[in-house]
C-alpha cells in the first residue's frame, strides 16, 4: 500500500521520536519487547503519537470513532448510564476521552433526561486531547462545565459509572509465535539500517506463562494484552460500587486464537489508511491490537467484579434505544435524517462497527440487568 508523505515538520518529529526509541534500544542492550516500543511510540512524554499535538480522530486524523461519526453513539450510551445513576449512583469516569465527543453527547442527553451526574470525571494522559476535549464539551455544553475534572490517574475508590470507548485496543501488547517445534518466542524490536524491525527471543516469565495457557499451534503469531488486562483489573478492583463500560473491537478468546487470525490482529492507522507496519513513521501512526475479552473477563473476576454483559455494539445500541433516538429527526427532513441515518448504518451494519466491536461490563453491587443487554448478551462466550 502508498502511504501518503509526511510534512516536513512531521517527518521531523517523527525522526525524533525514532532517535529516543534508538537511545531505548541500545539502552536496553540491542533489543526492546515490542510492547515496550508500542508504549514509547504512542505514549513517549512529547513525542509519542498520543503525547503529541497532531490531529488523530476524525475526518482530518487517522481515524474516526463512533463519537466523531454521530452524537446517536453518545445519546444511546447515555440511556445505560441513566439506568445505572437511577439506581443511587452520583458519577461519570470517562477513560480516554479523545476529541470530547463522546463527553458532550452523553452529557447533553443525560441533561436532556434530567440525569445529570454530580461530577462527570475525565482520565486523560494526553495534554492535547485534555485540551481538544474541554474545547468541545465547552464548545456544546457550556453551562455543564462546572460539573467536569480531568484526572491523571485512576482513583484508588470509585462509586459511580466507568465508561471507555475504543481504550483497551491501545494498551501496548506483547506479541508471540510458536515454532514449528512447538517453542514459543517473544518479538522484540532492534534498530536496522533503515529503522526498527522485528527481532525474536524466546519468551518468558508472565508472557509465556500467558503464551503457553493459549496452547497456540505451531506456527501461529498472536498478541496477549497483559496491559488492557492489567487496567480491566485496576478499574475493577477500584471499583467499590457500580459498574464498567467498555466498547472496543476484538473477540472472546476461543474467537480471537481462530486460525484465520493465525498472524494476530496488530493495525495501524495512518490518514484513514490501515496497514500492518508498526515501525513507519513512529509517532505518527496509530498501532492497536484487537481486545481480547475474555481476558478482560477473566482479569474483572479477579479483582472481584461480576460481568454483567457482552454483545456486539450492534445489539448493545439497538438495546440502548437507537432507533428511537433516531426518530428524533422526522424522515421526512432529509437533509437531517439521511446524513444521520448513513452513520447510524455504520454504527450497527455488520460490514462496519456492528459486528466487529463489542461492549462489555462488568460491576459490584448493581443488578446483573443493564438496558444494554437485555437481549443478545454473549457472556457464556467468554
Amino acid at each position: 500500500m502508498s502511504l501518503p508523505a509526511p510534512s516536513p515538520d512531521a517527518a521531523e518529529h517523527s525522526a525524533r521520536l525514532a532517535a529516543h526509541i534508538r537511545a531505548g534500544i541500545a539502552a536496553a542492550g540491542g533489543w526492546l519487547p515490542f510492547d515496550r516500543y508500542m508504549d514509547l511510540a504512542l505514549y513517549a512524554p512529547g513525542l509519542g503519537y498520543y503525547m503529541a499535538g497532531a490531529r488523530k480522530l476524525g475526518p482530518d486524523g487517522d481515524f474516526t470513532t463512533a463519537p466523531e461519526l454521530t452524537p446517536l453513539f453518545g445519546q444511546a450510551v447515555a440511556q445505560q448510564i441513566r439506568q445505572l445513576l437511577d439506581l443511587g449512583l452520583s458519577e461519570v469516569l470517562e477513560v480516554g476521552a479523545g476529541s470530547g465527543a463522546l463527553a458532550a453527547s452523553i452529557l447533553a442527553e443525560l441533561e436532556r433526561l434530567g440525569a445529570l451526574p454530580e461530577r462527570y470525571l475525565i482520565l486523560e494522559l494526553s495534554a492535547d486531547l485534555r485540551a481538544r476535549s474541554r474545547d468541545a464539551i465547552e464548545a456544546r455544553v457550556p453551562h455543564l462545565m462546572e460539573r467536569v475534572a480531568w484526572l491523571n490517574a485512576l482513583p484508588p475508590t470509585f462509586s459511580g459509572v466507568v465508561v471507555g470507548n475504543e481504550v483497551l485496543d491501545a494498551m501496548p501488547v506483547h506479541v508471540v509465535r510458536t515454532t514449528a517445534a512447538g517453542e514459543i518466542e517473544e518479538a522484540g524490536v532492534g534498530t536496522m539500517a533503515d529503522g526498527f524491525g522485528w527481532a525474536w527471543r524466546p519468551a518468558h516469565g508472565a508472557v509465556l506463562d500467558a503464551a503457553v495457557r493459549l496452547s497456540l499451534p505451531p506456527g501461529y503469531t498472536t498478541e496477549i494484552g497483559l496491559a488492557a488486562a492489567g487496567f480491566v483489573a485496576s478499574v475493577a478492583a477500584a471499583l467499590e460500587h457500580g459498574a464498567a463500560l467498555f466498547v472496543d473491537y476484538g473477540f472472546p478468546g476461543p474467537e480471537y486464537r481462530h486460525p484465520q487470525r493465525h498472524m494476530g490482529t496488530l493495525m495501524c492507522h495512518y490518514r484513514h489508511r490501515a496497514h500492518d507496519d508498526p515501525f513507519f513513521l513512529p509517532g505518527l501512526q496509530d498501532i492497536t491490537a484487537h481486545v481480547d475479552f475474555s481476558a478482560a473477563a477473566a482479569a474483572a473476576r479477579a479483582a472481584g467484579c461480576a460481568p454483567l454483559g457482552f454483545a456486539t455494539q450492534a445489539q448493545f445500541l439497538v438495546n440502548c434505544g437507537l432507533t428511537d433516538l433516531m426518530l428524533r429527526v422526522p424522515p421526512e427532513d432529509a437533509l437531517r435524517y439521511l446524513p444521520q441515518a448513513a452513520a447510524a448504518n455504520r454504527l450497527v451494519s455488520p460490514a462496519e462497527m456492528g459486528e466487529l466491536f463489542k461492549a462489555f461490563a462488568f460491576g459490584r453491587g448493581v443488578p446483573d440487568a443493564l438496558l444494554g443487554f437485555r437481549s443478545g448478551d454473549r457472556r457464556a462466550s467468554l
